[in-house]
């Protein structure tokens, strides 16, 4: 099976950095991708957060798709219950005139926030995240031939109609989404860097098992996992090193800033923290590229995805970049993009 790498993007906040800096490195990262052969940059949605600055996709998207040539661009994902589904299908259209053929448009149910922010952004977000699926639909007639004529809506057009339609995806990391993608025939990426890939076996197994054709003949499945490589095991466990403890703090229901890499060097755990980074470590997707590729491929084969996203939360801005790299060179992602032209 040959396997599709991405790269799944939250323009991490580093502590004493401008989060504006996020914005712009997720662009910059995104040029080199698509240099590299990547097969999608997705961004995700977070609100109200210290330690994620990527609040509106479908700007970043914009940007990127206009200063790219070949990777596909999308969501991962649009949170849904906060917006009205006519105005999604227009943004994604506009994407759509601006890069044909290369728009992923990825949907979420969660908040990505907490209840007060979701509040916020829509004072009936609890109500609207039971019209998932039903926004699920109308996106779907939207973004391509119309609605059904019974639709109270079936009238109105999502301007404008272009010749190409933006790939819909759903995303989750319970089997809620697997569901809904079944149900409508769409692809399904299960947020394994969510779950440490716990359900994502039972996820996967019941988006297959209920499958109905529709938007897709057949299943397309794919994951998204956190993993860093470098030139040396002992360099990635050092780049890796602040993701241990945001992971840490996150758990405790605590979202600061990712730590610079001189916090990260003077940070001591807890003497009880310690067995949790070390089943944490056990289980990290780190390690130089070869030992990352051989672990993707595994986990691709043991899971029966075709596609995997790859997020790598670093501060350090060059580390980053050299992993993505460095991932690229050993997948032979350059040959194959070349290829495929």
């Amino acid at each position: 099976m040959s396997l599709s790498l991405s790269i799944l993007d939250q323009s991490p906040i580093v502590a004493g950095r401008d989060p504006g800096a996020s914005i712009r490195e997720t662009l910059a990262l995104a040029k080199a991708a698509d240099r590299l052969g990547y097969r999608r940059y997705w961004m995700a949605e977070h609100h109200n957060s210290a330690a994620q600055a990527g609040t509106a996709p479908e700007i970043l998207i914009a940007a990127i798709a206009a200063t790219t040539q070949r990777i596909r661009i999308g969501s991962a994902g649009v949170m849904l219950p906060h917006y009205a589904s006519l105005k999604i299908a227009e943004q994604f259209r506009v994407l759509e005139a601006i890069a044909p053929g290369r728009i992923d448009l990825g949907l979420g149910r969660a908040p990505g926030s907490d209840g007060q922010t979701a509040y916020a952004l829509n004072p009936d977000a609890a109500r609207a995240a039971d019209r998932f699926p039903q926004q699920v639909m109308e996106l779907i007639g939207w973004t391509g031939e119309g609605l059904p004529v019974t639709h109270p809506f079936a009238a109105i057009r999502a301007q404008p109609e272009v010749p190409t339609r933006p790939e819909i995806w759903i995303l989750g990391s319970s089997d809620y989404g697997a569901q809904v993608a079944a149900h409508f025939g769409l692809p399904y990426c299960f947020a394994h860097f969510i779950t440490d890939g716990r359900g994502a076996a039972e996820a996967l197994a019941i988006y297959r098992e209920r499958f109905r054709p529709g938007v897709l003949a057949a299943p397309h499945a794919a994951v998204a996992v956190a993993g860093l490589c470098a030139e040396t095991e002992e360099e990635a466990w050092r780049l890796w090193r602040p993701r241990e403890a945001w992971r840490l703090d996150r758990d405790r229901g605590i979202y600061r800033p990712l730590m610079n890499m001189a916090e990260a060097a003077a940070w001591s755990p807890e003497p009880a923290d310690l067995p949790r980074i070390e089943r944490g470590r056990a289980r990290a997707l780190v390690g130089t590229a070869p030992v990352l590729l051989a672990r993707l491929e595994a986990l691709a084969a043991e899971l029966e995805v075709a596609e995997i996203a790859v997020l790598t939360p670093c501060p350090d801005t060059a580390g980053r970049a050299r992993s993505y790299a460095l991932l690229a060179e050993a997948a032979g992602l350059g040959a194959m993009a070349k290829a495929a032209e």
